[in-house]
């Protein structure tokens, strides 16, 4: 159907939408870029996905020495998805390359979100809502907080609610199905889905099926990937995350949990809330609030990353269509369009939850002149990796690990491998140490694997003990 706004709203449906997605791309990447250059490791995360990368990229079994001897990363979290990181590793072999690869999925998210909300609320309310969805605070967190599986999901996330709002039901199940093997835990999501469209198109044949098929899809990979393959390839025979989970009374508490919620439904611009779609962060928020883990409740990790689509989509969803006038094609057909005053003011809450996150944005590290100034610990983190030899297993904490794990065989200082490293590379700085590094590394390494160590370098908090 032409838009209503004549030409500018047509240009904006096809300039606003990449603009967009390359503005995301060029801000978290280069936000990845200079975190990576400046030795912030917010986890050893960055360090253990650079190796599964490495390993696909060798057409490897993801073994991943950081999290121990032998073990299949596809043993702690069912990801198998991740192999398509192969190519990444032959075009660019570094973790720096997972940063971008990461900016560029939330990026392309944005171009069938963004194309939506103009298609359904105009060209200035459409593009706002795009733009609040692309820099959203639950994207900025994901990207602040490194690599993680979760960057696969946001696009398909994206596409399939896209296309169920447009009424292709079979794009939505297609685009969701892959879902499953991004994480686990999504197979509750791509379930709830298929039930939700089972129910919505219960009166079309063809759309029920489709709709039931999926949820079996997902509730079949969820069992099969949790209770059969992860312990299958987990070196323990188990299921690493069970001991995570507390009591369902916990759910609602501590406070911050709640906090959590109203920045969600305020990016959905509170009345998303009456859209079905938003009961898809439930089996998300459901495993992350009787989580006993604290990083699991708050706003400033990448647990939220996969709920921003649905809240852009749930908040499309139960403004309507201005072209229809209707308030939704997929709830209520003959609901009245909401006035232009709760538009706005629905994308004005999406917009502004993030906005009052102030300087605590981490995409706005990107726009500030001194956070592009070499760091002093440059030279010697460089040095430092120079002083071991290519190939060596090599024992290291989190400040250098994923820019380690290209040319050496890198397991965690602090981790369980029964193997002897070659060399020590020890960080004082590093946040594992809790109370503190030892005062001789030589002394500290001969005491954790008995055989003796010497001294190769030593500058800028860095300090290198190889085996003679």
């Amino acid at each position: 159907m032409p838009d209503a706004t004549g030409a500018a709203g047509g240009r904006s449906r096809r300039l606003v939408p990449p603009l967009l997605a390359l503005a995301a791309t060029l801000a978290y990447g280069m936000l990845g870029s200079q975190q990576f250059h400046h030795l912030v490791a917010r986890s050893w995360d960055l360090g253990i996905f650079t190796q599964l990368t490495r390993a696909y990229g060798e057409l490897r079994a993801p073994i991943v020495p950081i999290k121990g001897d032998d073990v299949n990363l596809l043993g702690d979290h069912f990801h198998p998805l991740l192999v398509l990181l192969a190519p990444v590793w032959w075009a660019w072999p570094s973790g720096e390359a997972l940063l971008w690869t990461q900016a560029l999925l939330f990026g392309l998210s944005a171009i069938p979100l963004t194309r939506l909300a103009i298609d359904r609320l105009g060209p200035g309310l459409g593009s706002l809502a795009g733009g609040g969805y692309v820099f959203s605070f639950g994207l900025q967190s994901a990207a602040s907080v490194q690599f993680h599986e979760i960057a696969f999901a946001v696009p398909l996330l994206a596409l399939s609610l896209t296309a169920l709002l447009r009424g292709r039901v079979l794009g939505a199940v297609l685009w969701a199905a892959p879902l499953v093997l991004v994480k686990e835990d999504l197979g509750l999501t791509v379930a709830l889905l298929g039930v939700l469209i089972a129910l919505q198109y219960r009166g079309h044949r063809r759309h029920r099926r489709a709709g039931w098929a999926l949820a079996g899809w997902g509730a079949g990979w969820f069992v099969l990937s949790t209770f059969v393959i992860l312990p299958l390839l987990n070196t323990a025979g188990q299921y690493d995350y069970t001991d995570n989970l507390g009591s369902p009374l916990e759910v609602f508490w501590p406070p911050v949990k709640w906090l959590t919620v109203l920045m969600l439904l305020l990016v959905a611009g509170l009345i998303g809330g009456r859209s079905p779609l938003i009961a898809l962060m439930l089996p998300t928020l459901a495993w992350r609030f009787t989580g006993t883990v604290e990083f699991y409740w708050d706003w400033y990790w990448h647990y939220n990353a996969v709920l921003m689509p649905i809240a852009l989509a749930a908040m499309l969803d139960a403004l309507g269509d201005r072209r229809t006038g209707l308030a939704t094609a997929w709830w209520r057909r003959d609901a009245p369009l909401p006035v232009r005053r709760i538009r706005v003011t629905a994308v004005a809450a999406s917009v502004a939850v993030t906005l009052l996150l102030g300087t605590a944005m981490p995409v706005l590290d990107v726009l500030r002149p001194q956070q592009w100034e070499p760091t002093w610990r440059a030279e010697p983190a460089a040095a430092a990796l120079e002083a071991v030899p290519d190939g060596s297993v090599l024992a290291v904490d989190i400040t250098l690990m994923a820019q380690a794990v290209p040319d050496h065989d890198v397991q965690w200082l602090h981790g369980p491998n029964r193997r002897v490293p070659d060399c020590v590379l020890s960080d004082r700085y590093a946040f594992s140490w809790g109370d503190g590094p030892p005062q001789d590394l030589q002394i500290w390494a001969l005491q954790q694997w008995g055989v003796d160590y010497r001294m190769e370098f030593e500058d800028g908090g860095f300090t290198v003990v190889c085996r003679p």
